[in-house]
């Protein structure tokens, strides 16, 4: 049944549901109008290709440009620069062949002619179609990011020669690199840097000054999009479900749709039924168990060594090497990993939040034995004090061990602890992780049954005191206006035994009741 929420592909109008693309593409719209060159970037799948296609048509319209939008998905990974040329005028050919047929184009001779030399090929068949075009050309080159190697050096040198030169011979008037990354953080090896040293200066790209991104939706305009629904199915979402929505997803476009289609098309079909908060909770749990094509991209990200750099001692809480660059923060931002919040760096929603370490810790939490069912009580509520203490039995048996494991080597005690209670928790409650740069300390909250149980995780080191870790978690607590606490304290100290590490005993602080847990 037509429309509905989208979470593969473009989003196409009377298909999916979708908001109007151009809200967010009033600066892109300006630095077209001022012929630039320039990428847009943004996270996976928030609308990138749906934003292209859309200016594709509506520069069209306005009768003052010839937009092309030219998607380079069959260039991806191609060092060679004959072959990336050959595949990329083709598909630029294609292009115009196929939507714009009433533009002239280079003829397949002279496309054979230029490719003879492919360190030009593409400057000169841009200069000709420049040429033959009676109008000012846009061109937008989806997935510009995934050029590798020679290619994207050559790609990018080309298009940096004829703007120069345009002013002498006829070139598009505008040029739209569309993709995940700056052009800064397209060529990674040191040789393709010193090459395209150039791409540190304003031309041709602007690139500090004029890189264009696409904003996430605002939580009127989640409202906005679940309404759709409404109006063509009389299915609501609640005004609670709406806000989880938003505040699971942050706005993401994929996200949003995600939960969406996840509660109308697979969890709650009957269209009597309202829907809840309750549903976007089962909803979300679902998309993170099934690793999502999404969240499958998103959690190969955690692999690479600049990710890596920021999310491991932002799981514990530290600060990040001397050796971790802007660049790598301003990557790790355009994958929608991070955003800047209230003078800091945080992960960028909530379900990122919980993605990561699930991820990070996936297979260490399906070899854990323990049973959810063992730390129930009659009355339905959660035994801490017993699943502290077998998770302790767990740390010196098997957990520091596996700890070492990981590749996020710092994290591990974290990640551990972390694995142990989600194997837990599965079974009836769920966990809320916040984390960041420079606190010193994981912050995991357990709701089960209605109560929450709020746990502050630090590691030990010789110039770190108990009492700082109980001032930390009081302030927790406080902001929680929760009563009691639990205070788990990996100490590294090389010199003690396991006896003595393995310590469990209450303490009152600040007027709070918290349980100091040694690890």
């Amino acid at each position: 049944m037509l429309p509905f929420f989208n979470t593969s592909g473009p989003c196409i109008p009377g298909e999916h549901y979708m908001l109007p693309p151009e809200r967010r593409l009033g600066h892109v719209l300006a630095l077209i109008e001022a012929r630039r060159y320039f990428t847009l970037h943004a996270g996976r799948q928030t609308g990138k290709t749906t934003s292209a296609m859309w200016l594709e048509e509506h520069l069209g319209a306005m009768g003052r440009f010839r937009a092309v939008w030219v998607d380079l998905e069959t260039a991806r990974e191609k060092p060679d620069v004959g072959r990336a040329m050959t595949v990329i005028l083709a598909i630029l050919d294609d292009a115009l062949a196929d939507r714009h047929p009433e533009q002239s184009r280079p003829q397949p001779g002279e496309i054979a002619a230029m490719l003879a030399t492919p360190d030009r090929a593409l400057l000169a068949y841009l200069k000709r179609l420049a040429r033959l075009s009676p109008l000012p050309l846009v061109l937008l080159f989806d997935e510009a990011d995934g050029l590798v190697g020679e290619s994207m050096v050559s790609f990018l040198t080309q298009l940096r020669h004829g703007y120069i030169e345009r002013s002498k011979a006829p070139f598009p008037a505008s040029v739209v690199l569309v993709g995940q990354r700056q052009v800064r953080d397209y060529a990674l090896r040191e040789e393709d840097r010193k090459t395209l040293t150039w791409l540190g200066t304003t031309s041709p790209f602007n690139i500090t000054a004029e890189a264009a991104t696409l904003g996430p939706f605002s939580e009127a305009e989640v409202g906005e999009l679940l309404e759709q629904h409404r109006a063509v199915t009389r299915q609501r979402f609640h005004p609670e479900a709406v806000a989880r929505i938003w505040e699971l997803g942050q706005g993401h476009p994929w996200l949003t749709n995600a939960l969406a289609d996840q509660i109308v098309r697979r969890d709650v079909t009957d269209r009597a039924v309202e829907l809840t908060a309750e549903h976007v909770d089962a909803a979300k749990e679902t998309i993170i168990i099934e690793r999502r094509t999404h969240i499958d991209s998103l959690v190969r990200r955690l692999r690479e060594d600049r990710v890596q750099r920021i999310l491991a001692p932002m799981l514990t809480g530290g600060a990040t090497e001397a050796d971790v660059l802007d660049d790598d923060f301003a990557y790790a931002v355009g994958l929608g990993l991070l955003r800047w919040r209230e003078g800091k760096w945080v992960i960028a929603n909530p379900i990122y939040q919980e993605v990561l370490p699930r991820a990070l810790t996936h297979v260490r939490q399906g070899q854990i034995a323990n049973e959810p069912a063992w730390y129930v009580r009659p009355d339905g509520s959660l035994d801490m004090h017993q699943l502290m203490a077998d998770w302790q039995v767990f740390w010196r048996k098997d957990g520091h061990l596996a700890a070492e494991g990981f590749r996020y080597l710092e994290a591990g005690p974290h990640l551990m602890l972390m694995a142990f209670l989600q194997r837990v928790v599965n079974g009836g409650g769920r966990i809320e992780r916040e984390y960041g740069l420079g606190r010193g300390a994981l912050d995991l909250m357990i709701e089960w049954e209605g109560r929450r149980h709020a746990i502050e995780v630090k590691l030990r080191r010789d110039t770190e005191t108990e009492q700082e870790a109980l001032e930390q978690l009081g302030r927790y607590l406080d902001r929680l206006g929760v009563e009691e606490g639990w205070l788990v304290m990996f100490d590294l100290r090389s010199t003690l035994s396991w006896a003595e590490r393995l310590t469990h005993r209450e303490v009152e602080h600040r007027g709070k009741r918290v349980h100091v847990v040694g690890c």
